[in-house]
């Protein structure tokens, strides 16, 4: 039997294994579940990529972004492990290539999504192959207490039981204490199989540099210019937090002689490939990033990480620094810090929060107990102005109150192309499969080359005709036609639906947005705690750890800017005109109108017109074009809650400018 020792040698050409991997593996290939919380580039994925190959059936891995995909497979396909990803920028021949891999037993590693675990196609496919463990990547999104918590992930325990995995790995590379015991608690891991390997990194220099906004490009300037010019520049990353705060400061590095190109979601993807190729083959020294940049990059050479505005949180910062100095080289990382960007971090939160009436019109839609509701989650957001990802979180609560229970998922809209003429594909069959295959095409309306499957009409022709058409049956054999090539399917709007449980009432409401106003409070405090971990005195690589609860790193580690005396106070943002100094009603007039002309003048509440003000998104604002419009974030750079505050003191913020 080959061992551990001798797989890590042949398959993957290492000599020994990095901290923690031991432990964690050999939990996996004796039959037990395992948790690591290793520190970002020390090893997590191998801690699954081995045991696959000595376990006897599937690994099913869960991502949360499709770069940590690619990167992840790109090493597998190195060393020859045979394994593959399902997402949607596959088209129906790759993705049908990859599930014939994996119902053949061919694949040994499949990633995806957590949202493809919602698709009732994929799960129908799934549930007919063997898995012996599912793998969640950062795993924190499983924890409310964790910095990046995503509703999807509290499914993912239900979804080892309905597929009958008997083992998990948990990953992440950000936890507190908090978080992973909540980790641990929802697929019931042994505390003893918790392996944490620590967060102290001894090759990174931690500098905390108080700079006030003005200062702060000049001063990245005179930093980086004796790490970027000459014949080895060092690859640098800058991160920031605004997409045009990247753009404008890319220029200004480039102006300044300094090679830099910024990176972001709103590029288009083949600009966003082109540049994140390019540093990673050492031709662009410097990337100016949102965050955006930098899951899945496996870069081991960075040299330097730098926070020209301050993180979100200590576990993004941690996170962030990590990708720094990976091959064990000095790496340095700098924080350019001030309090001056701490409201646009406080807006994003804030934004998140939804306003009570919002709430009461997703309890509002809730049918009678012991009815089923089917939703749409855009369709929701859109009639509830709530923005999708606190919508999911919403559904969750309702479902941890016992309100709801999810049933399935399915696409509402299902759509075929013949690849073959109709009389020719029901004559493949005899019997009762060939009146089955008759009613679907019967129960099928057909345009000039798509046919769109009705399943209330093929359910009423079963009925009829004495045939099984549960939905189930039906999509297995639709899947069979398009292996085959016989068909080609679409599918769309991704309908989700759950039972009615108990009623709702406006106690539940307003239990609801106490929940949503207690989270927000937590993130604003996460964001003033880590600004208060800057600024404390003493070493800052230990306080650090013990954030996280590492009580081997060093009491003072040499090589930060604590223990160099270096104190930061970080500079407080400049005095801003009063908000009273402002014109309300000129300045939302331009929304209140439109929404007024579209009959929804009373949305106009003080908490969407402060979105509008200080630049944030919602649902209803992004289908009234509310960016276009002037006044559009023209309080920006001032706390959210005062705005809504000042704005909530007013009956009518246009009563002096009564000519809307």
């Amino acid at each position: 039997m080959t061992t551990i020792d001798q797989t890590l040698s042949r398959v993957f050409g290492y000599d020994a294994f990095r901290p923690g991997q031991r432990p964690v593996i050999e939990a996996l290939v004796a039959g037990r579940s395992a948790a690591a919380i290793f520190p970002t580039g020390s090893g997590k994925s191998l801690c699954y990529q081995l045991p696959a190959l000595h376990l006897p059936h599937l690994t099913l891995v869960v991502s949360p972004l499709l770069a940590l995909m690619q990167d992840q497979l790109a090493f597998l396909e190195r060393h020859g492990v045979p394994a593959a990803r399902l997402d949607s920028t596959q088209d129906r021949e790759q993705a049908q290539a990859v599930m014939d891999g994996v119902g053949r037993g061919r694949i040994r590693v499949l990633m995806v999504s957590v949202e493809r675990l919602k698709n009732e196609r994929f799960r129908a496919f799934i549930g007919r192959v063997p898995i012996s463990l599912l793998v969640v990547d950062e795993a924190h999104c499983l924890s409310e207490w964790g910095h990046n918590f995503r509703p999807d992930y509290l499914t993912l325990p239900q979804v080892r039981h309905e597929l009958g995995i008997p083992q998990v790995l948990l990953l992440t590379a950000t936890a507190t204490p908090r978080v992973v015991e909540d980790m641990r608690q929802h697929f019931a891991i042994a505390a003893e199989d918790v392996t944490a390997t620590g967060f102290y990194r001894p090759n990174l220099d931690l500098q905390v540099a108080p700079a006030p906004a003005e200062a702060r490009p000049r001063r990245l300037v005179d930093w980086l210019r004796p790490r970027l010019t000459g014949s080895s520049p060092g690859a640098t990353v800058v991160y920031v937090t605004l997409q045009q705060t990247a753009e404008r400061l890319a220029a200004y590095l480039e102006a300044a002689g300094l090679p830099a190109a910024a990176y972001h979601a709103g590029l288009d993807a083949e600009t966003r490939a082109a540049r994140q190729a390019a540093f990673m083959r050492g031709e662009l020294p410097c990337i100016v990033a949102t965050i955006a940049f930098g899951m899945g990059i496996d870069k081991a050479d960075i040299r330097a990480v730098v926070h020209f505005d301050p993180p979100k949180s200590v576990e993004n910062y941690s996170q962030e620094i990590g990708r720094a100095g990976r091959d064990g080289a000095p790496a340095e990382c700098l924080m350019l810090a001030g309090r001056d960007h701490l409201n646009v971090l406080e807006n994003f939160t804030y934004g998140d929060t939804p306003e009570r009436d919002a709430i009461a019109r997703v309890v509002a839609a809730l049918p009678t107990p012991g009815e089923d509701w089917e939703l749409t989650l855009n369709a929701l957001s859109r009639d509830s102005d709530i923005r999708p990802l606190p919508l999911k979180t919403l559904l969750v609560r309702l479902e941890l109150r016992g309100v709801i229970r999810p049933r399935y998922s399915y696409f509402a809209d299902y759509r075929f192309r013949l690849e073959e003429a109709a009389e020719a594909l029901v004559g493949r069959f005899q019997g009762e499969r060939r009146a089955f295959v008759q009613a679907i095409l019967d129960a099928s309306h057909k345009a000039r080359t798509w046919h769109r499957l009705d399943f209330e009409a093929l359910a009423r022709l079963g009925a009829e005709r004495g045939l099984d058409t549960a939905r189930p049956r039906v999509l297995t054999a639709l899947d069979y036609f398009v292996d085959k090539g016989w068909l080609t399917l679409e599918s769309r709007q991704m309908t989700e639906v759950f039972e009615v449980r108990r009623p709702g009432d406006p106690a539940l409401v307003a239990d609801l947005h106490d929940d949503f106003v207690e989270r927000e409070r937590a993130e604003i405090a996460r964001l003033h705690a880590m600004l208060d971990l800057f600024e404390a005195e003493g070493c800052l690589t230990r306080r650090l750890a013990d954030w996280f609860g590492d009580a081997e790193a060093p009491a003072r580690c040499g090589h930060c800017s604590g223990c160099r005396g270096e104190l930061a106070r970080l500079p407080a943002p400049p005095p801003m005109a009063p908000l009273a100094d402002h014109d309300a009603g000129a300045l939302t007039a331009p929304l209140r109108q439109r929404l007024h002309a579209a009959g929804e003048g009373e949305a106009a509440t003080p908490t969407l017109l402060a979105r509008f003000l200080c630049g944030l998104a919602s649902p209803r604002l992004a289908r009234h074009q509310a960016r276009k419009l002037d006044g559009f974030a023209a309080l920006e750079a001032y706390p959210f809650a005062e705005v809504r505050n000042w704005l909530g003191g007013r009956a009518d913020p246009a009563s002096r400018h009564p000519n809307r």
